[in-house]
């Protein structure tokens, strides 16, 4: 969570979990509108990046700030600022 708030692209997101995953929104609750990749931290101490909740297929890292720099990477282009998700 820390390296993710760090990284302005994500903190420019509603950030939310999720069955232990760190997700990000283009809208805010109640109408989620998902953008980006899945960021996981697992209790091997890796980090996994992938395009769902239960997938690495972007990567795994051995540190956050590695996995947060691969989700940034993946990030859809022409994101704005938050909406309210009504």
């Amino acid at each position: 969570m820390e390296a993710a708030h760090a990284e302005p692209a994500l903190r420019a997101l509603y950030p939310f979990t999720s069955q232990w995953v760190l997700r990000f929104s283009a809208t805010t609750r109640p109408r989620l509108t998902l953008v980006g990749p899945c960021l996981t931290a697992n209790s091997d101490g890796t980090y996994a990046v992938g395009t769902s909740m239960v997938a690495s297929d972007l990567g795994l890292f051995a540190t956050a700030g590695e996995a947060v720099a691969c989700a940034v990477r993946h990030l859809p282009a022409g994101l704005g600022p938050v909406t309210p998700g009504e």
